[in-house]
């Protein structure tokens, strides 16, 4: 189970709270921030996931965490008819719809405000279900896989994008001093919330990845769990699916 790291220490809001506003204070730069902290990478990962959700040719996908939309509109690549992007921040999603409507997708992207541990969604309703890093900001986690189970239809996918630890020299050692020293000054460089880098690079550091979140996938009930670990292990895509 994950550590409940939270964003800022000396509150008395729940993490849940907090990571909203801390997502708000950030939203107005948080795409471009993505870009420099991650070398651009982060395009390539999501790419990805958009091959693993094409290939079900889904009907209906859902986006949790869908910050400001970009891996929303990038499924708009599939043949979906109905992508929803949700999220807790308003602040996001006013930048994410934006983006949308820029592109003209609004006919076919909606962006929600919601809480992915209580999603206003009937049971097995989307084909495919989609998570960029965000799954270390759920206040529960198992609740919130839990959750994501409900709402999957049975056969769908379920693929999570997640930041995760190298754990082979020199790429563990190399990736440690770059999440606790570099990545907080750069956020505190292009950002006011000085605290949200430190909180995001801090949360990274002690989430379960690989095995570790398969198997909780697995105790939660999704089948054919696979993690694939990305760019020397920075970064894992997981995908399983519901019986």
């Amino acid at each position: 189970m994950s550590k409940n790291v939270t964003p800022y220490k000396t509150s008395s809001l729940s993490k849940k709270e907090q990571v909203a506003q801390m997502f708000d204070n950030i939203s107005g730069n948080y795409d471009g921030l993505n870009r420099v902290i991650s070398f651009g990478i982060d395009t390539a990962w999501r790419k990805k996931v958009l091959k693993l959700v094409s290939d079900k040719n889904p009907q209906a996908i859902l986006d949790i965490a869908t910050g400001t939309g970009d891996l929303a509109i990038l499924m708009a690549q599939t043949q979906a008819t109905k992508i929803i992007g949700l999220d807790i921040s308003a602040g996001m999603l006013e930048v994410g719809r934006k983006k949308v409507a820029d592109k003209n997708l609004s006919n076919r992207i909606e962006l929600v405000l919601g809480d992915s541990e209580s999603m206003p969604f009937e049971d097995h309703s989307f084909d495919a279900i989609t998570v960029a890093f965000g799954v270390r900001n759920f206040e529960h986690l198992e609740k919130g896989l839990a959750e994501i189970l409900r709402v999957l239809k049975p056969g769908g996918i379920f693929v999570i994008l997640e930041t995760s630890n190298p754990t082979k020299f020199p790429f563990k050692q190399g990736y440690f001093f770059y999440t606790k020293y570099i990545l907080p000054v750069i956020g505190k460089l292009f950002s006011k919330d000085r605290a949200a880098y430190g909180y995001l690079s801090e949360s990274a550091s002690v989430f379960p990845f690989g095995e570790a979140l398969n198997n909780i996938l697995r105790k939660i009930g999704f089948i054919d769990v696979t993690a694939r670990p990305q760019t020397f292990g920075v970064a894992t895509i997981y995908s399983a699916s519901k019986k």
